[in-house]
């Protein structure tokens, strides 16, 4: 039997470190060759180290949430034959193992008999006693401190305050008081019509970790960085959702389903034909903005760990129908894990939403190093004056934010317009420029 040490594998792309986010094993687990050992995140994709070898795990190298350095080690196994631990065999291994592990708890002695029994022949006493009447905690004329909530509970539970030890400020009595007085004489506080406005004091903790640590990081360097500006506009949208009914009605069955999204997609593909500087990618450090020919947008998705943004590349070339089989397809590996790393960066320009729960105005965090963000809120029907008459029109506001260190206001302005007036007129979605 041998010892086999499984290291932090070199992801690519000049990455140092890798987070560990999950263990699929621990110690005295058996796993097989290619069998998942643990996930490890870089960047925002999550990536599974497999086992290159059989046999039976006898340390872990890191803990969830720890930052590990490429190289490190990962995990040690026990191993047919040598392994690759010269000069070290399992129980050595395992020996050292256990000696880099911080010591164990000490255990109690169990009490002795004697003891034991003074408290079973004590117990009746106490239960006498508690039968008592309680003795005054306080002087004779001090009045007991508690708020009127608490003074009416205790009438409720026929409690004399008097007797009733509070352990607030300056001995304010207060409703946990209550229930410890009565838990001492063996009853149970019945559940408050109050307990809806009743003070907590309890607490939880929640390391951040995993994708919510790149989230956090990714936020964090995007409001240092960029000065945001947002600009809100509404849109008429009653055409282009006749014209997505009437499309989903004809094609039902045989193409896929259309939501808004592939109609936004194609709005900025156009738009920025006319203002490439929204299509772009600024690197501050090098005070160079580039500007891209393809788009590459990027959709940012809620899933259940947190908010990913999975890349619709080209999306110049794709008409509404494989735009919205490809957008399904991101949606659903983002929200599975499954989401590849070239899927998950190289966005020029990203699209959020929130469905339903749009609201009205949102100011979008820019998705670094992008310049430019498109929100959309939600649709709501709104009486509007047509043509001197007052009536129900189906309209949504885009809320857009834009970095103000190489897009102008003015410019934004217009490219906001631009794409207001697609969405507006949908006949010229279809309408390639001379």
């Amino acid at each position: 039997m041998g010892v086999h040490i499984i290291k932090m594998p070199d992801i690519g792309e000049g990455i140092a470190q890798v987070e560990l986010v999950a263990w699929h094993v621990k110690p005295g687990d058996s796993v097989a060759e290619d069998q998942v050992l643990a996930d490890v995140m870089t960047d925002k994709a999550t990536v599974e180290i497999p086992s290159p070898v059989a046999g039976t795990v006898t340390a872990l190298g890191g803990e969830v949430g720890q930052q590990m350095p490429v190289g490190a080690e990962l995990i040690r196994l026990e191993v047919e034959g040598a392994g690759n631990l010269k000069g070290a065999t399992p129980a050595a291994a395992t020996a050292a193992a256990a000696s880099a592990a911080p010591p164990a708890p000490a255990v109690a002695a169990p009490p002795r008999a004697e003891p034991v029994a003074l408290a079973r022949e004590a117990a009746p006493a106490a239960r006498t006693a508690a039968r008592r009447p309680p003795e005054p905690t306080r002087a004779p004329g001090d009045k007991p401190i508690a708020s009127p909530a608490v003074r009416r509970r205790a009438w409720e539970l026929g409690i004399e305050l008097q007797y009733v030890h509070g352990g607030g400020p300056a001995g304010r009595i207060r409703q946990e008081d209550l229930d410890v007085y009565l838990a001492a004489r063996g009853q149970v506080a019945p559940l408050r019509a109050s307990a809806a406005y009743a003070e907590r004091t309890d607490e939880e903790a929640i390391p951040v970790i995993g994708l919510r640590r790149k989230i956090a990081q990714k936020m964090q360097e995007a409001k240092r960085r960029i000065p945001h500006f947002t600009y809100v506009e509404e849109c008429d949208v009653t055409e282009l959702e006749a014209l997505r009914g009437k499309l989903n009605e004809r094609h039902a069955g045989q193409r896929p389903k259309l939501t808004l999204l592939p109609f936004i997609a194609r709005a900025l593909v156009l738009a920025v034909r006319d203002f490439p500087q929204m299509n772009a990618r600024y690197d501050d450090d090098g005070g160079v903005v580039t500007r891209s020919g393809a788009v590459h947008l990027g959709i940012a998705t809620q899933t259940e760990p947190g908010l990913m943004v999975p890349v619709l590349r080209h999306a110049e070339t794709l008409d509404l129908w494989s735009c919205a089989t490809a957008l399904t397809r991101l949606a659903d590996a983002a929200r599975s894990g499954k989401a590849a790393r070239e899927e998950l960066s190289g966005s020029t320009i990203t699209i959020t939403s929130l469905g339903p729960l749009g609201g009205i105005v949102t100011t979008p965090v820019i998705n670094h190093p992008e310049v430019a963000i498109v929100g959309i809120n939600r649709i709501v029907a709104r009486p509007v004056i047509r043509e001197g008459a007052v009536v129900a029109r189906q309209m949504m506001n885009l809320s857009c934010s834009f970095d103000h260190r190489v897009v102008d206001g003015m410019h934004a302005a217009q490219f906001v317009q631009a794409v207001r007036a697609l969405l507006e007129t949908p006949a010229l979605l279809f309408v390639e420029p001379a």
